[in-house]
Formats: structure tokens, sequence, C-alpha cells
């Protein structure tokens, strides 16, 4: 296919539903609240782990948060969310990347929890009854320096 027939999927849309999702995401992660974290989580939520599991619907991931946000002290800052990338390839759909950088950063990466290490997440929201969902999320760890090494 030539590449002048090729769509451009990522029309001009307002990335204003990945900014708020994003923003309750760190506020819940800066308080430790599991239940404000997974607020606007859809029923049929798919969540990859960084570590290769795979969650599958909301009653499963909220009670992997709520052990998660159990078992540490919420620091304001310890993480940071940052949009690197947003778009949105239809009406009711944004996708975006995202990454959670942790201020912990000499220490080694931990499946023990949120602040012990960086990770980059896919997150698809839709749009349904006026109100954005997460679809769907896969996180990786961050492995820059891999790519970044001369």
């Amino acid at each position: 296919m030539p590449e002048s027939q090729r769509p451009i999927l990522g029309l001009d849309r307002s990335i204003e539903p990945v900014t708020s999702f994003v923003t309750e995401l760190q506020n819940a992660i800066d308080t430790g609240d599991a239940t404000r974290f997974n607020r606007y989580f859809a029923q049929d939520v798919l969540w990859g782990s960084p570590f290769g599991a795979v969650a599958v619907g909301y009653d499963q991931i909220h009670a992997i948060h709520s052990k998660m946000f159990g078992s540490f002290v919420p620091v304001k800052g310890a993480a940071r969310y940052v949009i690197e990338h947003a778009r949105s390839p239809a009406e009711d759909v944004a996708i975006a990347y995202v990454r959670r950088l942790s201020s912990h950063l000499s220490e080694p990466p931990s499946p023990a929890g949120p602040g012990t290490f960086d990770e980059l997440a896919l997150l698809v929201l839709i749009r349904r009854d006026g109100e954005w969902w997460l679809a769907a999320a896969q996180h990786v760890p961050d492995r820059r320096d891999v790519y970044n090494k001369p």
C-alpha cells in the first residue's frame, strides 16, 4: 500500500480524558487509595501487569490493588505519572502511553508495590454514557537503559 493511502488515526481531538484519568491515578497513589485508583476501571477491564500476569475484570484488579495499596505508606511524590503520547483514534476512544516514574531510582526493580521501579503503561479509554472508562492497560518495566547504551 502506498504511504499516501495509509490513514492517520491519531485524530486532532482533546486528550482531556487521558489527562483527567492520569490526574485521578496520581491523586490516588499519593493518598494510597485503591478505590480511587480503580474508580474509572470498567467492569470488564483487562489489566496486564509488568510481570506478565493478566487480571480480568474489575473485581480481580481491585482486590490486587487493595492488597498492594494496603502494604505501603503513601508518600506524596514517591511516584509521578507522565503522559508521553496520547491520541484519540475515534470519537469515543483514547489511547495513551503513560510512564510512572519513581523517586526511588536507587532501588532495584521490585514487585513489592508502587514507588519501587519505573514502568510504562499503554492505556485504552472508552467513553460510555458520557463517562470515560479504562478498558485495558498493559504495563512493562521501564528499561530505556537497555536502548540508551552507546
